[in-house]
């Protein structure tokens, strides 16, 4: 038997796996960028992707009621 959270952890969980791999994806994509592909990226994105994530999953927990809201306007539900 797996144990499971509670239905009430959704949002927040969402919020820290969508925050973390955007993030992710986000950070990695602007150090390449600024860094090039050198033997320095790893670490470099890694600490420019914990830091991106602090900022975003408190923003995602604020943003995500607005956007639903917003979204709930401008499609038929």
């Amino acid at each position: 038997m797996s144990k499971k959270l509670p239905k009430s952890f959704a949002p927040v969980l969402f919020g820290l796996l969508l925050s973390g791999l955007m993030s992710l994806i986000v950070s990695g994509i602007a150090t390449a960028r600024a860094l090039g592909l050198g033997p320095d990226f790893p670490m470099a994105w890694l600490i420019s992707w914990l830091g991106s994530w602090a900022v975003a999953f408190p923003t995602v927990l604020v943003v995500a009621p607005f956007v639903r809201r917003i979204v709930a306007r401008v499609t038929d539900e």
